[in-house]
C-alpha cells in the first residue's frame, strides 16, 4: 500500500506541476496578446525609415542636453512595454520621473477586463504601459524599476510585419496550450477517480492497523522479551469463545508457540457489561447518561422500558397525537435496515436511534389518550354517556321529589345561561363510563376543575408508587453486596417513612373515592386539610374521613410544665443508663462520629427529598394540563373557524386550514411538547426514581472491536 501511494503521489505531483507550468505560460501569452492590442494605438511607425517616435516631445529647450546632441552622441530610441498592477501606476510613474531625470515618456491605458495573475492566480485589474527612452543606461534603469514594481515585461515589436507575425504565433500557441491543458486535466481526473475508488478501503485498513498497534502497545513483554502478555477483562460467558479464537488465530498465523489464556484471581472491581439489542439499546442509553452502573448493581433500564414511556404518556396523553407519533416510529422501525437512515443528518439520526422509545411512547400515549378521552382536544363518545339530561326535568319526578330536589323546568331553561346536572337526582348519573373519562365532560364549563382534581391525585399516586418501587429495589442491592444491616437500618426505615406518610395519603385518596358518593359528597372532608392535621395536631376536633382518624384523648390531664419535667427526667435517666452500659461494655473501636453524621445527613436528605420528590411528580399533572390546553387553543383558533364558514367558501377554506393545523400540530404539539415531556420524564427517572437505589459509579466495559472505529473521514485522517 505504501509503495502504491508513493507512486501515486509522485505521479500526481508531476502532472500537477506540469499543469501549473502550462497554465502560467497560457496566462502570460494572453497578457502578451492584450499588450500588443493596446500598444498598437500608442505609436505610429514608418516602415521606410528608422523607427522614430513622432509624438516624442521636443528637447531643444533643455539646457543640459538637447535633441541634436543626443543624435550626435549616437543615442538610440528604445521601448519597454508590459503590464502593471492598477494600484502601482502612480508610484511607478513618479519613480521613473525621478530616476530618469525626465528622459522617458510613459504611456499607459487600462485593460477593459480583469486578468488572472500568472504568479498568484488572483484576478485583478491591469494597466498596459509603453516607456520610450534614449540611451542604454536609461534603458537599464527603466528595466530595474520595472522589476522592482513586479511588472510583466514583454518584447515590443519594431515593425508592423513583426507585430503581425508575433500576433499570429501567439494565437497558435494559445490554441495549442488550451488543447494540452484540457488533455492534462482529463488525465489528472482519471488518476484521481482511480485513486478515489480505493481510498475508503485504505482508510479502514489504516485505522484497523493503528488500532491493533495501539492495543499491542498496552501489552507487556515476558522475561525473555519474546512473548506479549495482556491482562484483560472478559465476561465468563465468552471465555470458551476467547479460547477458540486464540487457537484459530495461532493456527492461521502459523505461529510456532500457541497463544493461551489463564484466569487470574483479583480483588479489583470489574467493569460493567450490559448486553443490549436494538430494542433495549435506547433505554440503556438513557440510564447510562445518568451514570454507568456499578458491577452487579440493579440495572434500572429493565424497568425504564415500561415506566419511561408510561410517565411520558401521562404528560402527553392524546389519542390523535400519540397515534401520529406511533406511525412515525413504526415507519422508522420498518425501514431500520436501510443504511441511509443511520448515516443521515444528526437530527434524523437521533430520531432513528430512539425509534423504539418513540414507538412505545406513542403506544402508551394512545392508551392514556383513551383514559383522558382526548383526541385532538375532542372527546370520543364510544360507549355513550352515562349522564342523563332528561332526568333533570320536573315532569319525570313525583311531587315529593319536586320539593326535595332542584329540578329543571321551562322557566329555568329559558332564563339560565348555565345548566347544572345534579348526580344526586335519581336517573341523572347512571354509573361510571366503561373506559376513561365520560365524553360529556368535554361540554362542561367545570371540565378543567374536574380534570385538575383527577390528574393531580393520579400524579401523586403514580409518583409515590414509583418512588416506593425504587426503595424496594435498593433491598436487592443490599442483599447482593452482603450488606444486610442496611436492609434493617436503611431500607426498612425508608419504606416505613414513605408508606406511613405518603402511602397513607394514597389510602385517603382511594378511601374518599370509594366511600363518598354523590349523595354525601358535600360531607367529604378535604384530603389536604386532613394530611396537614397529621403534623400540627389541631386542638379542635375534625370530622375526618372515618371514625377515629382525627383527635386524641389525654389519659392524664397534667399541666404542660409537669409533662416537660417528666420528659427531662426520662432523658436524664436514659443517659445515665447509657453511660453505665458503656462502662461495662468493651466493644471494638470505630469512628462513631463519622457514621453518625453520615446517617444524619442521609436521613435529613431522604426525608426532605421524599417531600420534594412527591411534589415534583405534580409535573405529570401540569404538563398534561398544558398539552390539553394547547391542543384546545389550536383547535379553537383554526379548525373551529374553518368549520364554521358556510358551504360556499367553506370547502375552499378548509384545505389550507387543515394544512396549517397539521403543520402547527406537528411542530408545536408533537415536537416541542413531546420534547418537553421527554425531558421531564428523564428528570423523574434520574432524580426521583434512580437516586433511591442506583449509584451509577461504575466503569463501562468497552472491548476492542473494529465496529467501534469511525467509518467517516476527519481532519486527523487527512493529516495521517
Amino acid at each position: 500500500m505504501q509503495e502504491q501511494l508513493q507512486k501515486l503521489e509522485v505521479e500526481l505531483r508531476e502532472v500537477t506541476k506540469n499543469k501549473e507550468k502550462l497554465r502560467k505560460n497560457l496566462l502570460e501569452l494572453i497578457e502578451y496578446t492584450h499588450m500588443l492590442r493596446v500598444t498598437k494605438t500608442f505609436v505610429k511607425r514608418n516602415v521606410e525609415f528608422e523607427p522614430t517616435y513622432e509624438e516624442f516631445p521636443s528637447l531643444e529647450n533643455d539646457s543640459l542636453l538637447d535633441y541634436s546632441s543626443m543624435q550626435r552622441l549616437g543615442a538610440k530610441l528604445g521601448f519597454v512595454s508590459g503590464l502593471i498592477h492598477q494600484g502601482k501606476v502612480d508610484a511607478f510613474e513618479k519613480m521613473l520621473w525621478r530616476v530618469c531625470k525626465g528622459y522617458t515618456i510613459v504611456t499607459y491605458a487600462e485593460l477593459d477586463e480583469s486578468l488572472e495573475d500568472p504568479e498568484t492566480g488572483e484576478v485583478i485589474k491591469w494597466y498596459v504601459f509603453l516607456i520610450s527612452f534614449w540611451g542604454e543606461q536609461i534603458g537599464h534603469k527603466v528595466k530595474k524599476i520595472c522589476d522592482c514594481y513586479h511588472c510583466h515585461i514583454y518584447p515590443y515589436p519594431n515593425t508592423v510585419e513583426e507585430r503581425k507575425e508575433i500576433q499570429e504565433g501567439l494565437n497558435t500557441r494559445i490554441q495549442d496550450l488550451y488543447t494540452v491543458l484540457h488533455k492534462t486535466e482529463d488525465y489528472l481526473r482519471q488518476v484521481l477517480c482511480k485513486a478515489a475508488e480505493s481510498v475508503y478501503s485504505r482508510v479502514i485498513q489504516v485505522k484497523k492497523m493503528k488500532a491493533i498497534y495501539h492495543m499491542l502497545n498496552m501489552c507487556s513483554f515476558d522475561v525473555t522479551n519474546k512473548c506479549l502478555i495482556a491482562e484483560v477483562w472478559c465476561p465468563e460467558a465468552d471465555l470458551r469463545d476467547l479460547r477458540r479464537a486464540l487457537e484459530e488465530g495461532s493456527r492461521e498465523s502459523g505461529a510456532t508457540i500457541l497463544s493461551f489464556m489463564n484466569t487470574i484471581p483479583t480483588k479489583e472491581t470489574p467493569p460493567t457489561l450490559i448486553r443490549t439489542n436494538r430494542f433495549t439499546e435506547g433505554f440503556q442509553n438513557i440510564v447510562d447518561a445518568y451514570g454507568i452502573g456499578s458491577y452487579r448493581e440493579v440495572n434500572p433500564a429493565l424497568f425504564t422500558i415500561i415506566t419511561f414511556p408510561f410517565l411520558f404518556a401521562v404528560m402527553f396523553g392524546d389519542l390523535g397525537h400519540g397515534f401520529v407519533m406511533f406511525l412515525f416510529a413504526l415507519l422508522l422501525v420498518i425501514n431500520e435496515n436501510r443504511p441511509g437512515l443511520n448515516q443521515s443528518q444528526e437530527i434524523l439520526r437521533m430520531f432513528f436511534n430512539g425509534r423504539y422509545i418513540l414507538l412505545l411512547m406513542g403506544l402508551f400515549s394512545v392508551y392514556t389518550g383513551l383514559i383522558y378521552n382526548d383526541c385532538f382536544s375532542k372527546s370520543l363518545n364510544i360507549f355513550g354517556s352515562r349522564w342523563n339530561v332528561s332526568a333533570m326535568y320536573s315532569s319525570s319526578h313525583t311531587q315529593q321529589e319536586h320539593e326535595k330536589l332542584v329540578l329543571w323546568n321551562d322557566s329555568v331553561l329559558r332564563h339560565s345561561r348555565v345548566l347544572q346536572l345534579d348526580p344526586a337526582i335519581p336517573g341523572v348519573f347512571r354509573g361510571p363510563y366503561p373506559f376513561g373519562i365520560d365524553p360529556i365532560w368535554n361540554l362542561a364549563t367545570n371540565r378543567l376543575t374536574f380534570l385538575n382534581s383527577f390528574k393531580m391525585k393520579m400524579s401523586v399516586i403514580l409518583g409515590i408508587i414509583h418512588m416506593t418501587f425504587g426503595v424496594t429495589l435498593g433491598i436487592f442491592n443490599h442483599l447482593h453486596f452482603r450488606k444486610k444491616f442496611n436492609i434493617f437500618l436503611v431500607s426498612i426505615p425508608e419504606l416505613l417513612f414513605m408508606l406511613c406518610i405518603f402511602g397513607y395519603l394514597i389510602f385517603m385518596i382511594v378511601y374518599k373515592w370509594l366511600m363518598f358518593s354523590a349523595e354525601n359528597s358535600r360531607e367529604a372532608p378535604s384530603i389536604l386539610i386532613e394530611f396537614i392535621n397529621m403534623f400540627i395536631f389541631p386542638a379542635s376536633g375534625t370530622s375526618g374521613l372515618y371514625p377515629g382518624q382525627s383527635g386524641y384523648t389525654l389519659v392524664r390531664k397534667d399541666s404542660e410544665e409537669e409533662v416537660s419535667l417528666l420528659g427531662n427526667q426520662d432523658i436524664e435517666e436514659g443517659n445515665n443508663q447509657m453511660e453505665d452500659g458503656c462502662r461495662e461494655m468493651t466493644c471494638e473501636e470505630f469512628n462513631f462520629g463519622e457514621i453518625l453524621m453520615t446517617q444524619v445527613i442521609h436521613s435529613i436528605e431522604y426525608c426532605l427529598g421524599c417531600i420534594s420528590n412527591t411534589a415534583s411528580y405534580l409535573r405529570l399533572w401540569a404538563l398534561s394540563l398544558a398539552h390539553a390546553q394547547l391542543s384546545d387553543v389550536l383547535w379553537a383558533m383554526l379548525m373551529r373557524v374553518g368549520l364554521r364558514v358556510d358551504t360556499t367558501y367553506g370547502v375552499l377554506l378548509l384545505f389550507p386550514v387543515i394544512a396549517l393545523f397539521a403543520v402547527l400540530t406537528i411542530f408545536i404539539l408533537l415536537i416541542m411538547e413531546g420534547l418537553s415531556a421527554f425531558l421531564h420524564a428523564i428528570r423523574l427517572h434520574w432524580v426521583e426514581f434512580q437516586n433511591k437505589f442506583y449509584v451509577g459509579a461504575g466503569t463501562k466495559f468497552v472491548p476492542f472491536s473494529f465496529s467501534l472505529l469511525s467509518s467517516k473521514f476527519s481532519d486527523g485522517d487527512n493529516v495521517a
